[in-house]
């Protein structure tokens, strides 16, 4: 040791430590010449004075003086040391390498001194002694410095096995192959510390090799966790490479703490992905079915396999029973929302394949119970579909927009179940629903065109929004008009807008104008006495023109209104928004993505992500206006909606028409506009003095069902028919709730329980019952939560996450079941235990439990 390095130290035991005395023997005399200059506080020579006057000095002339009694002598035998009482509560000093190490880490068992000297060269490093430093305990021996050396070397976050063991396998993932071994194996085996690495798995997982190796041990660990989880009898040919039975649940709980862990799961996903590959598993999962590998977290190529077959079973007979296997493998590791997407996971897309699996089964099923598609009454037929019959629309909107992020990743896997899908929505939904309104229009529906208690699109303004400005001068209502939006669209926005907090949204629905074409929708739905036609097939509002925004604005002017373009006012900030609605008392803002996406031939095929787009755009709009500007009364309508296929259609969705009538003005994919129309028994004719109280003798002819006259534009998006998804329009009613009320349309996740009130473990694995205590509702979110098992704060179980996400009334169907494997140790009753329920996407804990481990309970029943 060099003289700075000594007198750095002595300064650190005199003042920091705060040493009274320290005595210094050279027994070799190296340092006599230099200690004075090393003496921080009073030098005294032991060797030079006697022993008598020495002891006086120090315990009474100079009792609390700083003093460095140094001697170039051994130490005497205690009989004959003078001073044996005063080193009980002075420190030793000893400028070997091994001895400053020694007070460098305030190791307190001095026969440590041959370790430190055995292991010089690990300790020749000031940065490893400085990481040391902040591990090492005053009472550590041997064993406990070793395993934190191992931590240091590893450049481990704690020095535990498991922390040991990420550490090693994330350079294992790095390397380009799995039989390699990193670079910091070399330095292991340098520092004499690969035996008791190897001795410290044995203690912990039984894993003995003749020659040990990383990807043996990796290999092994796979093949256990696998066995543990699958519910079938492992393939012989991997039975060779299982660790032993007792020791599977210490094996599973330290690969679910590697999944868990979001500095290293990482590594997880390369290198189960290499021992899939090793083992040739995928040779072997064609012997399992769904259940069978339902709890299998362990690889991604098992994940894929479960997608497969549970999509086989739903193509050909969708069950119940599959719904809880999704919902739990929507929740596991290969699919968790709150995990990054890598370049060798695609959790988005493999949540994509599992919710298109899900809706699907919905569809199937809703099929299996619907009611008669044709009832007696108009008014019967509309409001079954406004209660009932939407779903369909929109669980073959939700599966379309999921297989095409699926296909988006290059995956074929919903192919065959997407050919179904579309084969049942045309045969079993779009057929009969459009069978039963033909069947109400050919009785006269297009004679009268409106429905008891269903107000007329032409009416809104009198009957939805002037009643709301009657009620005070200083009323205010916004009314948002989504080009296109569909009353199924709108009934999924209602359930998001009643998800956030002070708002209130109901869902209505008005009888559409007809031809159900934008030019006449937007203007059924501005303020006026009367609708009207120009020769040309203009519409006019009170005999003017109503096309344009700026039209709009003069038509809205009678009324103390104003209208503005939803991309322009959602730009603005909370002062421009506040002044640009200031001096107008009803504010029209004009909304346009699903059409102008849908009604172009190069975008059609972006239609459910335009509808995507506009769910979060109105959203948007309606917080920007009850958030920002205090709006209290929101409106949202469309003038129309929509029908679109994914299939291309072909000659028989094409109403043939030998030719169309000499006055057609207006020939559109779904409607021929013009005047003195003959009958036709290929088409619906009607008149819109009719269908939309507008004057100027213009007439109309429809397609039946939902065929098209022409395919130009695009063909498998349209609008203008009769068919419901078209002239149903949605009226999305939307309040700012205040006061006491607001209170009741907080937001909250579903409260879980755990129940029990004492906990006591004595079985490995061993299964606790959660209850969800309240039904998902609008303001009442699911919750997906991680549990486990904690001593302290360390996990010591295998990790659940399960979803809490049901519906029911009943709360026995509320109840869940999850089975926890505790590492394979010894538990102490004097250390506390808990089960711990935490938000997989916060992190906030919810529940925690206090928990007794006592595995050597007895059971004559077990």
């Amino acid at each position: 040791m060099d003289i700075p390095q000594i007198k750095q130290t002595l300064q650190r035991l005199f003042f920091e430590d705060q040493h009274r005395l320290i005595f210094w023997h050279d027994p070799e005399g190296e340092f006599i010449d230099s200690v004075p200059e090393l003496a921080a506080v009073e030098l005294i020579r032991m060797d030079e004075q006697p022993a008598l006057g020495i002891k006086i000095r120090i315990e009474r002339e100079q009792p609390r003086q700083k003093f460095l009694l140094y001697s170039p002598t051994s130490p005497p035998e205690p009989e004959n040391d003078w001073f044996l009482d005063c080193r009980y509560f002075s420190h030793a000093f000893n400028a070997d390498r091994a001895s400053i190490i020694l007070d460098e880490l305030g190791l307190k068992q001095l026969q440590l001194h041959a370790f430190l000297t055995r292991h010089k060269k690990f300790f020749a490093s000031k940065e490893r002694l400085k990481q040391m430093q902040g591990l090492v305990n005053a009472q550590d021996g041997e064993l406990a410095l070793r395993q934190k050396m191992l931590a240091v070397a590893l450049k481990a976050e704690q020095a535990e096995l498991p922390a040991l063991l990420l550490a090693l396998f994330s350079q294992v993932a790095a390397l380009e192959d799995l039989i390699e071994t990193p670079p910091i194996w070399q330095d292991l085996i340098k520092y004499e510390l690969d035996d008791f690495f190897w001795n410290k798995v044995f203690e912990q997982f039984a894993y003995t090799e003749a020659m040990p190796s990383l990807h043996n041990l990796l290999i092994r660990f796979f093949v256990t966790d696998f066995a543990y989880q699958l519910k079938a009898e492992l393939p012989q040919a991997l039975k060779h490479l299982l660790l032993p039975e007792a020791y599977k649940t210490s094996v599973a709980v330290f690969l679910a703490q590697w999944r868990d862990s979001s500095s290293r799961n990482s590594s997880y996903d390369i290198l189960s992905a290499r021992v899939a590959d090793t083992l040739k598993l995928t040779d072997y999962l064609t012997a399992f079915d769904e259940f069978a590998l339902a709890d299998v977290q362990g690889f991604l190529v098992v994940e894929k396999q479960l997608c497969q077959l549970v999509r086989n079973q739903i193509t050909l007979m969708p069950t119940a029973d599959l719904a809880p296997i999704i919902h739990k493998r929507l929740s596991g590791y290969w699919c968790a929302k709150q995990l990054p997407l890598t370049p060798t996971v695609p959790r988005s897309a493999l949540h994509a394949v599992y919710q298109a699996l899900l809706v699907a089964i919905e569809f199937f099923n809703a099929l299996k119970q619907t009611l008669n598609w044709q009832v007696e009454s108009p008014e019967q037929q509309y409001q079954q579909y406004c209660e009932h019959h939407y779903r369909y629309d929109q669980y073959y909107r939700l599966f379309s927009e999921y297989a095409d992020h699926v296909r988006a990743e290059g995956w074929d896997i919903l192919k065959d179940l997407r050919a179904k899908v579309e084969n049942f929505y045309s045969e079993q939904v779009l057929l009969p629903l459009s069978l039963a309104w033909d069947g109400h229009l050919s009785a006269g529906l297009l004679n009268h065109w409106t429905l008891a208690d269903t107000t007329n699109q032409q009416n809104f303004f009198k009957t939805e929004v002037k009643p709301l400005l009657d009620k005070g001068d200083n009323r205010k209502v916004f009314v948002i008009i989504s080009d296109a939006l569909r009353y199924e669209v709108a009934e999924e926005l209602t359930e998001q807008l009643n998800g956030q907090f002070r708002f209130q949204a109901t869902l209505d629905s008005l009888l559409g104008v007809l031809p159900s074409y934008t030019a006449l929708g937007m203007a059924a739905l501005l303020p006026h006495e009367q609708l009207g036609y120009t020769a040309q097939a203009e519409v006019l509002l009170d005999g003017r023109p109503c096309a344009t925004l700026e039209q709009r604005q003069q038509l809205l002017a009678v009324v103390n209104g104003c209208a503005i373009k939803a991309d322009d006012f959602i730009q603005m900030k909370k002062d421009q928004g506040r002044e640009f609605i200031r001096p107008a008392r009803v504010i029209y803002i004009y909304h346009n993505v699903i059409d102008a996406v849908g009604d172009t031939a190069s975008t059609e095929s972006d239609t459910f992500n335009a509808v995507r787009k506009t769910l979060h755009e109105l959203a948007a709009l309606t917080r920007f206006i009850i958030n920002s500007l205090n709006g209290t009364h929101v409106l949202i309508t469309a003038d129309h909606g929509f029908l679109y296929q994914e299939k291309q259609p072909d000659v028989s969705d094409k109403s043939r028409l030998a030719q169309q009538p000499a006055t057609t003005i207006k020939a559109k994919k779904r409607y021929l506009l013009g005047q003195n129309f003959p009958d036709h028994a290929a088409v619906w004719h009607g008149s819109t003095q009719i269908t939309a109280n507008a004057l100027g003798d213009m007439e109309f002819w429809l397609p039946k069902g939902c065929n098209r006259f022409h395919f130009v534009g695009g063909a498998r998006f349209f609008h203008g028919g009769a068919m419901p998804q078209e002239f149903i329009v949605p009226l999305v009613k939307v309040q700012q709730i205040k006061g006491k009320s607001a209170e009741k349309t907080k937001i909250k996740t579903v409260p879980v329980h755990i129940l029990g009130s004492q906990h006591k473990i004595t079985t490995n694995p061993h299964r606790f019952q959660l209850i969800q205590t309240e039904s998902v509702s609008e303001r009442v979110k699911p919750v997906t939560l991680q549990i486990a098992l904690y001593e302290n704060d360390t996990i010591i179980s295998s990790i659940e996450t399960i979803s809490f996400n049901s519906q029911s009334s009943d709360m026995n169907q509320r109840s869940s079941w999850v089975s926890l494997s505790l590492q394979n140790k010894d538990y102490s009753k004097t250390i506390q235990h808990y089960l711990i329920l935490r938000n997989a996407e916060t992190g906030v804990e919810e529940q925690r439990v206090d928990v007794v481990i006592d595995l050597t309970v007895d059971n004559d029943f077990e």
